[in-house]
């Protein structure tokens, strides 16, 4: 029984550079991935999207690559997400259950296909969790101008909030690329079969929707607030132009009275 372990270390990993200086192992790599082969049956997996998938590595092992591949990553996690899925590669034919996958033997792209997919899961779960702060901080505001009828929030702060929901949206069109196999699983059905179960098994489908349709909600409320803003800030401009013809009305007036 192999054991599959993925994390999400950072928000991305410098792939280039990580690869430009360990290249020992090193089995299949594009611009977005390292497939490493560290034994027989031993496998890691670097994403850009700041995602590290091990197969049959130990904890130590673990530990020790993520140490490694720290100065190459973008911000940091402390509090890592995880998600760990079994492979038996004993089975007489593929069969996909909850948390486990059996397979007809150590197929290097089949175990990197679960790899993928385990891996997509977890980013997942970090970018859904990245869209639920911005959710509770979009009804903070929205609460404040129900009861105010009023927004709380400055112009730079919206465009902030603006700013972070659109880098969220592209990291994961950029990054997340649930809805296209693999072009392994284009001319082998085995593997198309293998990718296509375990998309079903992490409904990764279903929550990039969900992630996706989360972010237009908040994009909707943020250019209402962009739009309540510029009004605001309109009427603002509106009545400082009223005062300074009123003042200019009054100092004519001041002076033709005078002389």
């Amino acid at each position: 029984m192999l054991k599959v372990q993925s994390y999400q270390v950072a928000d991305s990993i410098d792939i280039r550079s990580f690869r430009s200086m360990y290249k020992e192992d090193i089995y299949q790599f594009d611009a977005a991935e390292l497939f490493y082969k560290t034994g027989a049956q031993s496998f890691t997996y670097v994403f850009k999207y700041g995602v590290v998938c091990f197969i049959n590595v130990d904890a130590a092992g673990i530990r020790a690559f993520i140490e490694k591949i720290a100065p190459y990553s973008k911000n940091l996690l402390e509090a890592q997400f995880s998600e760990e899925f079994e492979v038996d590669v004993n089975a007489r034919e593929p069969r996909i259950g909850y948390n486990k996958i059996e397979l007809a033997g150590a197929d290097v792209q089949a175990l990197r296909l679960v790899m993928l997919n385990v891996s997509q899961s977890v980013a997942l779960d970090y970018y859904s969790e990245l869209t639920e702060r911005l959710q509770e901080e979009t009804n903070a505001h929205t609460q404040v101008l129900e009861k105010k009828g009023k927004l709380d929030i400055s112009g730079n702060n919206l465009t902030r909030y603006i700013a972070k929901t659109l880098n969220l949206k592209n990291r994961i069109s950029e990054n997340l690329y649930v809805f296209d196999s693999p072009p392994e699983t284009w001319e082998d059905e085995q593997l198309n079969k293998i990718d296509q179960g375990l998309k079903a098994t992490f409904d990764l489908q279903e929550r990039f929707r969900d992630i996706r349709e989360g972010l237009e909600i908040i994009k909707e409320n943020l250019d209402l607030f962009k739009d309540l803003l510029q009004y605001r800030n309109s009427t603002f401009l509106e009545w400082i132009i009223i005062v300074l013809v009123f003042l200019e009305v009054l100092n004519l007036l001041i002076d033709k009275i005078f002389k």
